[in-house]
C-alpha cells in the first residue's frame, strides 16, 4: 500500500512539474478590448485577422439536428462520392454506428474512391485492430493523430477534436457528433433519448481551405499528399456568403485562436448572444467578458449539459464556476432530457459560430479545433430554432438554487477544479 502511494505521489509530482514547464500556471495578460458590431462591413476581416483565421466564402446547403438524420446524412454523402473522401474525427467507439460507417467506406474504397481517414489516437482507442484492418484491406488509408510517444509524453495532451467530412472536394459536413452509439442515448425504461447535436453541410470556396487543413493534419500523421489532387474549383456555388474558418491548431496559453474567436464573438454582440457548450468552463478573462456585456443590458443565454451527461465530474466543476455568471444576470439553461453536445454561438440576428470548440481550457489551450462563422441567414434561422427548442427542454438555474446545492456536489466541484486546466 505504501509503495503504491509513493508511486502515485511521484507521478503526481512529475505531472505538476510538466504542467509548470508548459506554462499552465502562468498569469494571463489583463487586456481590454472593445468589440466591433457584427453588422460592421469589415467584421469578417477584423475577426479573421485577430484570431489567426481565414476569411473566405461559401454557403450552407443542409442542416440536421437529430442523431439519426446526422448519421444518415454522413452515410449518404459517402455513398455519393465519385473521387475522394477525406474524414477526420475525435470520437469513434465500437457499435452499430461505427460498423455502418466502416461498411460504407469499405464499399467506396473497393469501388476505387480515394478514402483517407484520420482519427484521434485517444478518441478511437476502444476500436479493435480488426476494425482498421478491414478498412485497410478494402483500400482505405488510415492515420492516427498524435499517438503516445515515450519521447514526448506531455504532447499526448494535444488532441484532434475536429469533426470534418469532405466529399469530392465539392462539399463538407461539419458538426459535433462522433461516430459512436453514445449519441443515441442510454436506454432507460425501454426508451433512449438521443443526444442534442447538429450537423451542417457546406459548399463553396471554403471547401478548398478545409481540404488544405485536412492535408496539414494528414501530413502531420505521416500521410502522403499530392497537391495536384487539390481541386477547389469543384465547390463553386451560385451565391456565396462571408465565412470565417478558425483552425485552432496546437494552441498555447498565450496564443489561442479559438479563445480569441470566441471572445471577439462575445464582444461583438449588441442585442443578444446565445452560447451552447456542453463543457462550460470559461477561463477568468472570458468569463469576465460574458458577465460584463450582460451587465450592459445585452441578453446572454447559455445552453449547457444538465444532470444527464457523459462526464459528471466536469458537470460539477462547471457548476462550481456559475457564480459570476449568475450574479451578472446571465441565464444558464441546463438541458434535461439527455446530453447536450452542440457547440455554437448566435450573435444578435447576424452571425453564427459553430464547430468543435467548447468553452473550456481543453478547446482553448490543448486541442486542435475547427470553427466556422457565417452570416448566412438560413443558418442563423436554423440555429435560433435549435436554441429555442433546447430552452424549452432545459432548466434555467436560479442563483438561490445554485447556492443551496448539495454539499457533496460542492466537494466534487472543488476537488475537480484542481485539474481545471486539463478538463
Amino acid at each position: 500500500m505504501a509503495y503504491a502511494l509513493s508511486i502515485l505521489l511521484i507521478i503526481g509530482f512529475i505531472t505538476l512539474i510538466a504542467f509548470y514547464i508548459r506554462g499552465s500556471f502562468r498569469r494571463q495578460a489583463q487586456f481590454r478590448l472593445i468589440g466591433l458590431p457584427a453588422t460592421s462591413n469589415h467584421f469578417a476581416e477584423t475577426v479573421a485577422s485577430l484570431s489567426d483565421s481565414h476569411a473566405t466564402s461559401g454557403a450552407v446547403k443542409q442542416f440536421w439536428s437529430h442523431v439519426d438524420d446526422i448519421q444518415s446524412a454522413r452515410l449518404q454523402a459517402i455513398a455519393q462520392a465519385q473521387h475522394s473522401i477525406f474524414f477526420e474525427t475525435f470520437i469513434m467507439t465500437p457499435g452499430r454506428r461505427a460498423d455502418a460507417f466502416k461498411d460504407s467506406l469499405c464499399a467506396q474504397a473497393q469501388a476505387g474512391v480515394q478514402v483517407q481517414i484520420l482519427v484521434d489516437s485517444y478518441g478511437a482507442k476502444s476500436l479493435p485492430s480488426d476494425y482498421w484492418r478491414t478498412l485497410s484491406n478494402a483500400g482505405a488509408e488510415i492515420r492516427f493523430f498524435n499517438p503516445f510517444s515515450w519521447r514526448d509524453p506531455i504532447s499526448y495532451l494535444r488532441r484532434n477534436h475536429r469533426k470534418l467530412l469532405i466529399i469530392d472536394q465539392a462539399f463538407a459536413l461539419i458538426g459535433g457528433a462522433g461516430i459512436s452509439d453514445m449519441w443515441d442515448g442510454i436506454e432507460s425504461e425501454g426508451e433512449a433519448i438521443a443526444w442534442y447535436d447538429f450537423e451542417v453541410q457546406w459548399q463553396g470556396e471554403l471547401v478548398g481551405l478545409l481540404t488544405g487543413l485536412f492535408f496539414q493534419h494528414w501530413l502531420d500523421a505521416g500521410g502522403e499528399v499530392n497537391l495536384n489532387d487539390l481541386d477547389p474549383k469543384r465547390s463553386e456555388v451560385e451565391q456565396s456568403y462571408p465565412i470565417i474558418i478558425t483552425p485552432g491548431e496546437d494552441p498555447t496559453p498565450s496564443d489561442s485562436s479559438i479563445r480569441s474567436l470566441l471572445q471577439l464573438c462575445i464582444l461583438s454582440a449588441q442585442k443578444r448572444i446565445w452560447i451552447a457548450s456542453p463543457y462550460l468552463l470559461p477561463e477568468p478573462k472570458t468569463c469576465q467578458m460574458v458577465a460584463d456585456i450582460c451587465k450592459k443590458g445585452i441578453e446572454v443565454r447559455i445552453l449547457t449539459m444538465g444532470p444527464q451527461n457523459d462526464k459528471p465530474y466536469v458537470y460539477y466543476v462547471s457548476r462550481e464556476r456559475y457564480k459570476p455568471l449568475l450574479k451578472s444576470g446571465v441565464k444558464i439553461h441546463e438541458y434535461q432530457p439527455s446530453m447536450m453536445h452542440a457547440k455554437v454561438i448566435l450573435i444578435d440576428d447576424h452571425w453564427v459560430s459553430m464547430g468543435s470548440a467548447n468553452f473550456d481550457p481543453r478547446s482553448f489551450f490543448h486541442n486542435d479545433e475547427l470553427n466556422i462563422c457565417t452570416s448566412h441567414a438560413t443558418l442563423v434561422h436554423n440555429i435560433e430554432n435549435f436554441f429555442e427548442e433546447a430552452f424549452q427542454k432545459s432548466h434555467c438555474v436560479d442563483f438561490k438554487e445554485w447556492s443551496d446545492r448539495p454539499l457533496q456536489e460542492r466537494a466534487y466541484g472543488k476537488l475537480g477544479s484542481a485539474f481545471y486546466w486539463q478538463l
